[in-house]
């Protein structure tokens, strides 16, 4: 969508925010949460996304880039810094795939590192989201919990079977406007499946850090007086992220917040509660991403000066 449209969008989902939450219900919420935990949750945020700049320097290197950890930390640090300033979280995938080629002269490995990153969270969101679903299904009253469950299964039955047509269908009977992406996607795939020891380690550290940023959340969930299943969280929590990654928004802002407090609905939770629970991870990932401009900064003014000679037998390097 164009920018001004998601913008729109965004505002307006505030607006119906500000209108429809009861605030006093809101601001009594807030102050149940200890600072101490915040600081803690902020800080599991931070380790979460030391654990990904390893997963995704994996995939980059996986294009023979040669990506050092110092130089990964930089670029890293500087998309997560850009979500916070750009339209959507494409957009810090891009800035550090730029970095990433100025540091290794392979943008191809720099690109293809970034989407093959997405796709595992992909994968191990849905992964997340069919386990708590079929478990948090039992939470639910009457045949909702049926309906969720039979819901869940008949969806990852299409994926299955959808998957393989996708994959085998040929790049120049999509549309013009989408065959870019569409076709780095698929050479991700196809190296994914040449690499099957790397797919499983990034998959595994994807599933982890997924799922302690769902228990992060569940701990100010349950400080702010959110009383549910934890496998209610590992079915709400990834769902309202892929929301969130829709490109409808800026940066998934009022999105998540709305996803979120709708789907703990059903599950007993007030609406306000639920929407203070996304504002304060809000607040959390804020922090994380100034954080992360503060070490793009601090690492960019202490590289060491590459000699003249140096830096030009790299460029002509590259260019051969």
């Amino acid at each position: 969508m164009k920018l001004w449209l998601r913008v729109t969008i965004s505002l307006g989902l505030l607006g119906l925010l500000v209108v429809l939450v009861p605030w006093a219900e809101a601001r009594d919420a807030v102050r149940r949460l200890p600072p101490s935990l915040w600081v803690f949750v902020w800080l599991g945020f931070i380790a979460g996304h030391a654990l990904s700049v390893i997963k995704w320097r994996l995939f980059v290197n996986a294009g023979h880039a040669h990506l050092g950890f110092r130089d990964a930390v930089q670029c890293y640090s500087a998309g997560l810094f850009a979500n916070l300033c750009l339209p959507s979280i494409v957009g810090g995938d891009v800035l550090r795939a730029v970095l990433a080629t100025r540091f290794t002269r392979r943008p191809e490995a720099a690109f293809l590192g970034g989407v093959l990153d997405r796709l595992t969270d992909m994968l191990g969101l849905s992964l997340l989201v069919g386990i708590g679903g079929l478990v948090a299904g039992g939470a639910l009253p009457g045949w909702w919990g049926q309906a969720l469950q039979v819901g869940l299964l008949v969806g990852m039955g299409m994926i299955g079977l959808s998957l393989p047509l996708i994959l085998r269908r040929p790049l120049a009977r999509w549309p013009r406007k989408f065959r870019r992406q569409i076709g780095r996607g698929l050479v991700a795939v196809r190296r994914l499946a040449r690499n099957p020891g790397t797919a499983a380690l990034a998959l595994s550290l994807s599933l982890a850090i997924q799922s302690s940023f769902v228990l992060l959340n569940r701990g100010l969930g349950e400080a702010i007086g959110i009383q549910v299943p934890l496998a209610v969280w590992f079915l709400v929590w990834p769902l309202a992220k892929v929301a969130s990654l829709m490109p409808i928004s800026l940066g998934g802002l009022a999105v998540r917040e709305a996803t979120l407090a709708t789907l703990l609905v059903p599950f007993g939770v007030p609406f306000a509660v639920g929407i203070v629970c996304s504002l304060l991870w809000q607040t959390v990932l804020i922090a994380g991403g100034l954080v992360g401009g503060l070490t793009w900064l601090v690492l960019d003014r202490t590289r060491p000066v590459q000699p003249v000679l140096e830096r030009n037998s790299a460029t002509v390097t590259g260019h051969a």
